[in-house]
């Protein structure tokens, strides 16, 4: 059975088919939204314009990969995180197309969330399918949340720890826009990391599941003030947001010893931060690509 998903986040539009009898995505595209030169993101009402504006292009690009009358089913992004209040007026842009098409083929919608998009498409890549029916530690690491989350599939979902204050991607953009680059800025300031070097030894604030972030960005501001140059300060602040999650998982395993660790979001897409944490996290699994990407 071919199923279409809609995902309109704050970051980017998102369609793909996916396949439920193969197990694999049968195609998929991706536009991220436009943003000013040092701007750090959009006003609702600026991405909820992108994205209504670029549906129809973009259903139509996927058309010409994947035979869409074929599609039985169609699920969407409504809503940030599968709690009460989460709201984000961009994601109605999705719901709307994917609304429309589902009525328009009397076909079932199912409306969820872009959380449990990326914690599904996190258990999905690993490449584990068991992972779907047992207890998961599933981080959630982008510009939006910093969440470890005890997962059993992608329905049962219960918070365990977060930031108190800034969330790892807000950290990653700003020093990157700070630096010149445009937002979203992870893969420029992936980029800077790589050409340092030197030894760098991280600095963090967690307390038992509950990290600070705060601090990070205010330690990079002075790095550039000092004169450290840009390579240096991406690693710096890639590595310290390394360390977080590596405390705050080693933590989590403390009190939930054996379970997988799974780490998703688009943070965790730098190869600097995979092998911090790989090499230092027990049974560990990265969400790596686009299809895991914010």
């Amino acid at each position: 059975m071919l199923t279409l998903g809609i995902d309109t986040s704050n970051y980017a539009t998102s369609l793909a088919v996916f396949d439920t009898d193969a197990g694999e995505v049968v195609c998929d595209c991706k536009k991220f939204l436009p943003v000013k030169e040092g701007q750090l993101g959009l006003r609702q009402s600026d991405a909820l314009f992108h994205h209504t504006a670029a549906l129809p292009e973009m259903l139509a690009e996927l058309s010409g990969k994947a035979d869409l009358t074929k599609v039985a089913a169609v699920g969407v992004s409504a809503k940030p995180r599968p709690v009460e209040g989460s709201y984000m007026p961009c994601f109605l842009a999705g719901v709307s197309a994917a609304t429309a098409f589902a009525l328009s083929r009397a076909l079932p919608l199912v409306q969820l969330t872009h959380q449990q998009g990326h914690i599904a498409a996190a258990l999905y890549a690993t490449g584990q399918p068991e992972l779907f029916d047992q207890e998961t530690l599933v981080f959630h690491v982008s510009g939006g949340t910093t969440d470890l989350l005890l997962c059993h599939g992608a329905e049962r979902i219960t918070p365990l720890g977060t930031s108190s204050d800034l969330y790892a991607g807000q950290a990653v953009d700003r020093l990157g826009v700070k630096l010149g680059y445009p937002f979203p800025a992870g893969v420029y300031v992936s980029e800077q990391a790589a050409l340092c070097t030197e030894k760098v030894r991280p600095k963090v604030s967690v307390h038992g599941l509950t990290c600070s972030l705060s601090g990070l960005e205010n330690q990079c501001t002075r790095l550039l003030a000092e004169g450290r140059d840009a390579a240096y300060v991406c690693k710096y602040c890639l590595l310290c947001v390394g360390e977080t999650l590596v405390r705050m998982a080693n933590n989590a395993l403390a009190e939930h010893p054996g379970l997988p660790v799974v780490f998703a979001g688009g943070v965790m897409s730098s190869d600097l931060i995979r092998t911090y944490v790989t090499n230092r996290v027990p049974g560990d699994a990265f969400c790596a690509g686009p299809v895991c990407q914010r």
